[in-house]
């Protein structure tokens, strides 16, 4: 397929690596700060389900103005793909993570929905025959979960198994982890804006159903108006949505779904730095030390298996 304007500007944008993990980091920077968006809407009476409508109808509305000319996909398979994208990393996604903040403690869904690299990497190996993931891509996983688990538990030590809301954050989690690889296949023949536009739509669709079940306790109409709303909703819509998506998928394009997943251990630290800063919460030695947990998980998943490949050319 011919690539068009959008895909050939997004090569030159992205076309170097070190660009390619700056946009990572970026687009997970603003989803770990979205956290304390959805609070201050929370807080301001909008219903879970009401606040994720409100942004992708923003996003939609944005990327629609940027591609509009091309409908559909090119067979029925692909456009399946697309709904698969909206219900995965849309009304799936921030509605399990947001309903299972009723069923079980916030430590268990923080952490459970950071789990999505590390079953990237497990459907990766299991999918991918091909693929065989090394020895760091494990080992960094692994101290980068407990780094995690460190941010975490800044600010709460309890953690208490409630299977309901356990399992709908896992169910968040291999949710993204899905789409990631969903989003590697269609990389290849369509470009950015088409695929941002199509996964916008089906999550809207896919959540429509949801909206109707949600019971509102304030006039929609009114709260808008406030500048706190308004303002936070703009960042959602315009920039956690719209450019965080677009980026991301450039990003897994470039970096592949596996490298471009890591970077979701990077959230937390976002939320719990924007926390410290927005909202005042203090951060201790064990939220530090996961910071640095975190960071040198990455290091480790991207270095031990370039030392090892090295020494396996050399042999």
């Amino acid at each position: 397929m011919r690539q068009t304007r959008s895909e050939t500007v997004g090569k030159r944008m992205l076309g170097g690596t070190l660009l390619s993990h700056i946009a990572a980091f970026c687009a997970v920077a603003m989803w770990g700060y979205s956290f304390v968006s959805s609070k201050v809407l929370l807080d301001n009476g909008l219903g879970p389900v009401t606040i994720y409508v409100l942004r992708f109808v923003l996003a939609y509305a944005l990327v629609a103005c940027i591609s509009h000319k091309r409908m559909f996909a090119s067979n029925w398979r692909e456009e399946g793909l697309f709904a698969l994208c909206g219900l995965l990393a849309g009304s799936l996604y921030f509605i399990a993570e947001n309903t299972a903040l009723e069923y079980t403690l916030a430590t268990n869904v923080s952490l459970l929905t950071s789990m999505s690299p590390l079953v990237t990497a497990f459907l990766i190996g299991f999918i991918y025959k091909n693929e065989r993931l090394g020895l760091g891509t494990w080992a960094g996983s692994a101290v980068a979960i407990v780094g995690v688990a460190c941010v975490v538990f800044n600010s709460s030590t309890s953690l208490e198994v409630r299977p309901l809301g356990d399992f709908l954050s896992l169910a968040a989690a291999f949710s993204w982890a899905f789409y990631s690889l969903i989003l590697r296949s269609l990389n290849a023949h369509y470009d950015v804006w088409f695929i941002s536009r199509k996964t916008f739509f089906y999550g809207l669709i896919t959540a429509l159903p949801f909206l109707l079940f949600e019971r509102g306790s304030v006039d929609v109409a009114e709260v808008l108006v406030r500048p706190e709303v308004y303002g936070n909703l703009l960042f959602l819509g315009v920039g956690a949505s719209t450019v965080a998506y677009v980026l991301w998928a450039l990003t897994v394009k470039n970096l592949g779904p596996l490298k471009a997943n890591n970077y979701m251990y990077l959230q937390s630290i976002v939320t719990l730095v924007v926390s410290a800063l927005v909202l005042g919460e203090h951060v201790n030695f064990i939220g530090y030390l996961g910071i640095v947990l975190i960071i040198g998980g990455l290091w480790l998943g991207d270095n031990i298996n370039k030392i090892l490949d090295k020494r396996r050319n050399r042999l």
